[in-house]
């Protein structure tokens, strides 16, 4: 339940971007916030500030609206919440009719699931489980620059699991695809949920293990091992990415 006067953090979304105030989510109080207030649903609390998720009403402007990316140097914990009112918002839009009967499907707050007002069944956030992999060779890092990004950015190899795929087979087949390197000593590293659309990234760490540098280019621009002084523009800082760079470069000095 709202409380008039209790600050709170508030994810507003609208067409899976943020409103924010000076790069950042508002924290105000219910009475200051342009929200249609019966729609608000608290998705959590940040540092004990509530923090609510809304749809931007239909008429708004969509000034001060901005990708969830912008708040990648906020604390994770703040940032995975944000993602977290996107897939939501994700979900109230893309799952409005049941996949069973077809009927028109309602938002339950207490649950978070679409409900289907014909069948009864609950849906819930559709999460597709992705694999992101820093892979070394020595002294080495391989690195991969995808068509998506147009500044020149590199980042490690990444991609969807498969049916009937475990993550380690999925990391070893996802390199091997386009890069062909052959991977060994797969080793869990950490998970970011990524809400583009609704993405769970599941990081690793692997060696290299044998094969010869032949980048996909149906999937990628370029690929290359970086040395720790030859790094071209890498994966922003706050990504999983970036943090599975600065982890194996770290490894690489101390070796």
């Amino acid at each position: 339940m709202l409380k008039k006067q209790e600050k709170s953090y508030w994810c507003i979304v609208k067409d899976r971007k943020l409103y924010l105030e000076d790069q950042q989510l508002p924290l105000k109080e219910p009475g200051e916030v342009e929200a249609e207030l019966e729609d608000v649903v608290e998705i959590g609390r940040y540092q004990g500030i509530p923090v609510y998720w809304a749809e931007a009403p239909e008429h708004s402007d969509e000034a001060g609206f901005a990708s969830l990316r912008t708040l990648l140097g906020s604390d994770s914990e703040l940032f995975n919440l944000a993602g977290r009112a996107i897939q939501l918002s994700h979900m109230l839009h893309s799952q409005r009719f049941c996949s069973q009967c077809g009927s028109e499907c309602q938002l339950v707050h207490t649950e978070l699931a679409m409900a289907c007002q014909g069948c009864h069944s609950h849906h819930y956030p559709r999460l597709s489980p992705c694999v992101i992999v820093a892979v070394r060779k020595q002294d080495k890092i391989l690195l991969a620059q995808h068509p998506r990004h147009k500044t020149g950015m590199y980042t490690v190899i990444a991609g969807f699991v498969e049916a009937g795929e475990t993550l380690e087979q999925c990391v070893a087949r996802e390199v091997y695809e386009e890069t062909g390197v052959n991977v060994t000593n797969i080793r869990y590293f950490g998970s970011q949920p990524w809400a583009f659309p609704s993405n769970l990234m599941m990081g690793f760490l692997a060696d290299y293990h044998s094969g010869e540098l032949k980048p996909d280019y149906a999937e990628l621009t370029d690929a290359l091992w970086a040395s720790t002084n030859t790094l071209p523009e890498l994966a922003p800082s706050g990504t999983i990415a970036r943090a599975l760079i600065d982890h194996t470069l770290g490894l690489m000095e101390q070796s």
